[in-house]
């Protein structure tokens, strides 16, 4: 096992250190494992998320989309993020969040690393995202060794179910 962590430490602080172009990470993703700092007792954690689609925009900014259920309505919510000038890291909400991008060893994987503020109080939210539903253990691992590393306890780590996108209701 040993033997294994290290090559896997080495190939996630080379892919980590590559620049990411927009174009890459366009398309559909789906959120395999999430954990946050936000205190989210078990029970109001999302249980079930929708794959989120990626789009790259002009500049390199991205707009990523999904949807969700609430309240027994579909919504869809859409947001921004403005690439300061360093391939990986964006911003949202006028400043208030980055978000860094960060490729993983394990083919078409990525960890999105957001930290802002909300209400006046700090937050950090991770979240690994794949091409496609399934979940890849060495990309779990990789997660993992990331969360760590964040100061993140295992045990804040999670994997919602996938559920297809739902449609919102026009007005």
């Amino acid at each position: 096992m040993k033997a294994l962590l290290l090559p896997i430490a080495l190939s996630l602080l080379a892919a980590l250190s590559c620049p990411l172009e927009p174009q890459q990470i366009a398309g559909t993703w789906y959120v395999k494992a999430m954990v946050t700092d936000e205190n989210l007792p078990k029970e109001t954690r999302p249980r079930k998320v929708s794959p989120v689609t990626v789009t790259a925009l002009g500049g390199g900014d991205l707009e990523l989309t999904f949807t969700f259920l609430k309240e027994a309505r579909c919504h869809e919510k859409r947001s921004r993020m403005q690439q300061p000038g360093e391939p990986g890291k964006y911003s949202s909400n006028g400043g208030k969040k980055q978000v860094h991008i960060l490729e993983l060893p394990v083919e078409g994987h990525y960890i999105l690393y957001c930290e802002g503020q909300r209400q006046g109080k700090s937050f950090h939210v991770g979240k690994l995202i794949g091409r496609n539903p399934d979940v890849n253990p060495e990309a779990l691992e990789a997660f993992k060794k990331f969360v760590q590393r964040k100061g993140f306890s295992l045990e804040d780590v999670f994997t919602p179910e996938q559920t297809e996108s739902c449609k919102p209701e026009s007005d």
